[in-house]
């Protein structure tokens, strides 16, 4: 994601409409700064993180945000946040109501304050700065635009985000660990089955499935298929005198049209065309 040098901040002009989604505010901090909410914030409250890493304190957990995820938060929900080191702490947030805000969030399934996180080349981690940039070309952003832009936002939250929200996922991704980080060295190697990746953790086929569905929506095996399809895209753009063919085969394919055909249904698009635009 390019890097922003200054601090960006747009609070809505009351314009007397009546929106299903009104927003209150948006914006970017490169340095956010600690805030303590003991009574809560009087809209719903979305932050993220764009580039190292947060706290969060809120209904009795203490959650970190690295790039990646974020934190919704209902109205009138006390809470605090800070950095979670010495360095900078780069975060987006969007607060936001409306007539139909409650009924809209139950609807995708956002019911409560919770904790979310979301695949790499998912697109909530570049939305919010979308949106800041049309605001900066628009002149009438806080109207129906606004409403639009917040909609669309909701959606894609609801579709890509993946609920982490309860000690029972946090201890699940700890034991995932491990195998994330075998995977991440061997995704290269096309013979690897359910089988070793079970045993990499020293558990059945299984309980490996449960572990990944709980926690990632996704078998393990589809976890390892994006992850590869995560790491061609990097041969794509950092190695363009590599062809689709090689590269399908250092990310552990095979066939090169199976890699083009996996890779056409998860980005809808070709790696030849990725390339290209990248």
């Amino acid at each position: 994601m390019p890097e922003i040098a200054h601090r960006r901040i747009v609070f809505a002009q009351d314009g007397g409409q009546q929106l299903p989604i009104t927003l209150d505010s948006m914006g970017y901090n490169p340095n956010q700064e600690k805030f303590s909410r003991p009574e809560g914030y009087h809209t719903y409250h979305w932050i993220q993180t764009a580039k190292g890493e947060g706290t969060i304190h809120f209904d009795n957990k203490t959650i970190s945000l690295s790039a990646g995820s974020g934190v919704l938060l209902l109205p009138h929900v006390p809470h605090s946040y800070e950095s979670a080191s010495a360095r900078a702490w780069h975060s987006y947030y969007l607060t936001f109501g409306g007539n139909s805000a409650h009924q809209i969030l139950e609807d995708l399934g956002l019911r409560s304050s919770a904790f979310y996180r979301w695949e790499e080349e998912a697109p909530l981690s570049l939305m919010l700065k979308q949106m800041l940039d049309r605001h900066d070309a628009a002149e009438d952003m806080f109207s129906l635009g606004a409403s639009t832009d917040a909609y669309r936002f909701l959606l894609t939250l609801g579709k890509y985000g993946q609920l982490h929200n309860n000690t029972a996922i946090s201890r699940n991704v700890d034991k995932l660990q491990p195998l994330l980080k075998w995977m991440d060295i061997h995704y290269g190697d096309p013979d690897i089955g359910l089988y070793d990746l079970a045993e990499q953790l020293e558990v059945s086929g299984r309980y490996l499935n449960s572990l990944f569905l709980q926690t990632f929506g996704l078998s393990p095996y589809a976890y390892f298929v994006r992850l590869r399809i995560r790491k061609s895209k990097e041969l794509l753009v950092s190695q363009p005198q590599l062809t689709v063919k090689a590269i399908s085969r250092l990310v552990g394919f095979r066939d090169a049209s199976h890699y083009v055909a996996t890779f056409r249904k998860q980005s809808g698009t070709t790696p030849e065309q990725f390339r290209r635009l990248n």
